[in-house]
């Protein structure tokens, strides 16, 4: 039940984040500064009722995390929930690998044919003429993915995950307000009471809380089975979207969404399983 929680969090990310840009009740600047300042807060919070220190981070980690929430939010103003989900995850399971293959890895046969099957699946639904991935944001997403994977990277190590992401959460705080400032002065922005709640939300509850629940249950379900179990999330995202915000769900989506999901799933098999 946590992990099925922590997995309706993430997917809650993308829906929130949906929610609040595509009506305009919050511009990606206000949306991603307070994102990651809520969630900040709740980790600081937890960390301190269970009397943990906020540390372990660094500023370049906390550059990798700022990048993701903000190409993140960037991306939910074009394109729909579950086509940014479905980009964000084989991008961020590429770039582990990619990194994995630079430091020496070898990746298994069954692994280079899952990354080869998440591209086709990731080449059919962004293909030229395709309405439901507008280029720019699809590559917005996919600069989110690549981020999120090497934040990930960067954590595998953390010796005290909540006092580590807690403290990359303040870090991050501290760069993104200056930058969500000069954005909003450039650029102007909006903020609605409901864009400030929803952003909110996805900080304390959807992040800092999916992230701790997360973080709780890997341990009793294995590096292995928590993985496979994380390609339900773009499936989640995209079924919100379709249920909760009306979007619609076209053969394309579908199509692509099997065939990515599925190689996702060949990259987390057990090396000869």
């Amino acid at each position: 039940m946590l992990a099925a929680a922590a997995l309706v969090c993430f997917a809650a990310n993308s829906l929130l984040a949906r929610a609040a840009l595509r009506e305009g009740r919050a511009d990606p600047a206000s949306f991603t500064a307070i994102r990651v300042a809520s969630g900040a807060a709740f980790l600081a919070l937890l960390a301190a009722a269970r009397r943990r220190p906020l540390a372990g981070g660094s500023w370049t980690s906390a550059a990798a995390l700022l990048g993701y929430a903000a190409a993140f939010s960037l991306a939910y103003v074009r394109i729909p929930t579950g086509v940014g989900a479905l980009l964000l995850f084989p991008a961020v399971q590429v770039t582990m690998i990619g990194v994995g293959v630079a430091q020496g890895a070898r990746p298994t046969r069954r692994q280079w044919l899952g990354v080869a099957v998440a591209l086709a699946g990731l080449a059919y639904l962004t293909r030229p003429g395709a309405h439901d991935a507008d280029p720019a944001g699809a590559a917005l997403m996919v600069l989110a993915g690549v981020s999120w994977g090497v934040y990930s990277l960067r954590g595998r190590t953390a010796k005290e995950p909540l006092g580590t992401t807690g403290d990359n959460f303040v870090r991050a705080t501290v760069l993104a307000l200056p930058l969500a400032s000069a954005f909003l002065l450039l650029e102007g922005g909006r903020l609605g009471v409901e864009g400030a709640a929803l952003a909110i939300v996805s900080g304390a509850l959807a992040s800092g809380g999916g992230y701790t629940l997360w973080y709780a249950v890997v341990p009793w379900l294995g590096a292995t089975r928590a993985a496979t179990l994380q390609v339900s999330v773009p499936a989640l995202a995209a079924a919100g979207g379709v249920l909760v915000l009306g979007e619609p769900l076209s053969l394309r989506l579908v199509v692509s969404a099997a065939i990515i999901l599925s190689g996702v799933a060949l990259t987390l098999a057990r090396p000869g399983g």
